[in-house]
């Protein structure tokens, strides 16, 4: 008789840890609430220079103040993007797109034993201009502050019809260099397309330069985003604009028309 009242308080013992076991179980985890405050402190002159920390920094400033103020090049007239050629190309939308291609067809040619046949840039990308006057490392990274690079994509020639189109109805002066694209009076249909003087292959495989922004689909270029062949050169395109500026004494003005209305 002992044993079995012992067997019962066991067992009875073992029902009442299981049971509130499974009830905490159950329960919600508790989250804790925390506020968190700030305020703005604004840099004025109640903050003085601590003349420790502005000698340590001032050696490195100088020095970059050097390189970015080093003039390179000499600009003849200003580029800019309200500076239109014909009614969809601008200056310095040409000469970025030239000297893109430019520079570029070398590293490709090299690495990939192909060529580039023609670039391809966004318009929204140019973010200042060159004005007239002396070229420096700063004017690169003043038009050029992304960090963006040089991809090459292959598209089809039915894919660079397709490209041509969405030109057409964006109606953007988007840089384009070594592709020609004829467009009717009204502006809403596609005549010819030709790449460096040759007209359209539907059935060839271009290679375009572009940036990696517009090559994942920036800007709602899809035809780029859809390629499967996509060559990264590691080159930024705000070093490619720096090692131009370093190849020429003075800045081209480009004014070749590439959409031309028929």
């Amino acid at each position: 008789m002992v044993n079995v009242k012992k067997k019962r308080v066991k067992y009875s013992y073992f029902v009442i840890l299981l049971t509130f076991s499974l009830l905490n179980s159950c329960k919600s985890p508790k989250s804790n609430i925390y506020e968190i405050e700030g305020k703005r402190i604004a840099i004025n002159e109640k903050y003085t220079q601590d003349s420790k920390i502005e000698n340590f920094v001032a050696p490195f400033r100088n020095h970059i103040t050097n390189d970015l103020d080093s003039v390179l090049a000499y600009n003849p007239i200003t580029l800019e993007k309200s500076n239109t050629i014909g009614k969809w190309q601008t200056n310095i939308g040409n000469l970025l797109a030239e000297t893109t291609l430019v520079l570029s067809q070398p590293i490709f040619k090299t690495r990939e034993n192909k060529t580039i046949d023609f670039c391809l840039l966004n318009h929204g990308g140019i973010r200042a201009i060159i004005p007239q006057g002396n070229v420096t490392s700063r004017t690169a990274f003043e038009v050029m502050p992304f960090e963006n690079s040089v991809i090459i994509v292959g598209l089809t020639g039915k894919e660079v019809k397709t490209l041509a189109e969405f030109i057409i109805k964006e109606k953007k002066p988007h840089p384009l260099a070594g592709i020609t694209i004829y467009t009717n009076q009204q502006e809403n249909s596609i005549l010819k397309i030709e790449i460096n003087n040759t007209p359209l292959d539907e059935n060839k495989l271009y290679y375009v330069a572009t940036s990696d922004y517009l090559a994942n689909g920036g800007d709602s270029m899809n035809f780029f985003r859809d390629s499967t062949i996509k060559i990264d050169i590691d080159y930024k395109l705000r070093n490619l604009l720096i090692d131009y500026f370093k190849k020429v004494d003075t800045l081209p003005n480009i004014t070749t028309e590439r959409v031309i209305i028929k």
